[in-house]
């Protein structure tokens, strides 16, 4: 490998082979760059130790099944593959980092352009590894002050129209709501989604929580990515701190007049949110439910979440820049 041309050492598991992450690169002719014809998961570590893998990757393959990308690779290879990758990366990694997988299966090349010399026919199987910290650095704070979810005019995509239970990389109406949430004045705006009916969905990129006494209030599973972090807080978390929980339709006078709110997602997992629109859910602070559930989870995975993120909070200016995050778009 040439170390001039990969300055990071990192390395990117691409289609059977470890390439040099700068040169992990697809065919301007593929299908994911013409259509966004591409699924993907994002996973992270606790200590170094994958957290849910397995799940993210029968979530990847069943939108693979879905979509009809005629991908070889089973499911047992492409977890095979994620170790390696971890592997080979891992003596580059600080002992607080923390391995975020970025797992990405297009259908590959269109078939017009087939006969383009030294383009490599079928799907692309792409698995990067990353510091986890480049995702989540900048949301340290926002464990003490919460979150400001702002309803915006784009709407969620319904399932009968684009299946948000694929993970897709179809995702410009989440960038179209991150950019007009950034245009509301103040800190801390994460774009809120409702479906066509005018339910809460999801964010851009997070599932959306209500709490309302003992109970987790969830949106139904219909227009949302079911989110592997979701499914943990719903299935795993709440009856290990006694809560209850329920799917179902709820709208904006729901979120504004319950007790606390949160937002799930694989990197930072969970965050409190505290205001809707800018006005206060509960009393405005951080509640003693989130809490619980938060403090749970890092005592299962052996690692004080919030605490972790909080130390990243400075990082090195290169890996942060004014461009859109997967979360929000920088005013």
């Amino acid at each position: 490998m040439d170390s001039s041309v990969n300055e990071s050492g990192r390395v990117v598991f691409m289609n059977g082979n470890l390439v040099p992450e700068s040169q992990a690169k697809i065919s301007i002719y593929d299908s994911a760059l013409m259509f966004g014809d591409m699924v993907f998961e994002m996973t992270r570590s606790f200590n170094k130790v994958q957290f849910k893998l397995r799940e993210h990757l029968e979530r990847l393959y069943a939108g693979v099944k879905i979509l009809r990308i005629p991908l070889q690779m089973t499911i047992d290879e492409m977890e095979k593959h994620c170790y390696e990758t971890m592997e080979a990366n891992d003596h580059l990694f600080a002992s607080d980092d923390e391995h975020r997988l970025m797992i990405d299966v297009s259908r590959g090349t269109l078939g017009i352009y087939q006969g383009v010399q030294g383009l490599h026919k079928g799907p692309n199987v792409i698995i990067a590894d990353f510091p986890l910290r480049w995702t989540v650095a900048s949301m340290g704070s926002l464990f003490d002050v919460g979150i400001n979810a702002v309803i915006t005019s784009q709407r969620a995509i319904p399932g009968h129209l684009l299946d948000p239970k694929i993970k897709n990389r179809s995702r410009i109406h989440y960038l179209m709501a991150n950019i007009e949430a950034s245009s509301i004045s103040g800190d801390n705006n994460w774009a809120l989604l409702l479906d066509p009916d005018g339910f809460v969905a999801e964010g851009t990129g997070d599932n959306f929580f209500i709490i309302k006494g003992n109970t987790i209030i969830s949106p139904e599973g219909r227009n949302i990515l079911r989110g592997i972090s979701r499914d943990y807080v719903m299935n795993e978390l709440a009856p290990q701190i006694g809560m209850k929980v329920v799917e179902k339709n709820f709208d904006a006078y729901d979120v504004y007049t319950a007790d606390e709110a949160f937002m799930t997602g694989t990197p930072f997992c969970m965050l409190p949110v505290t205001q809707l629109n800018g006005l206060p859910i509960g009393n405005g602070t951080v509640g003693t439910k989130f809490k619980s559930i938060l403090a749970q989870w890092s005592s299962n995975v052996g690692l004080d979440i919030e605490t972790q993120i909080k130390n990243w909070n400075i990082v090195d200016g290169k890996n942060q820049s004014d461009a859109p995050t997967p979360y929000r778009f920088k005013k």
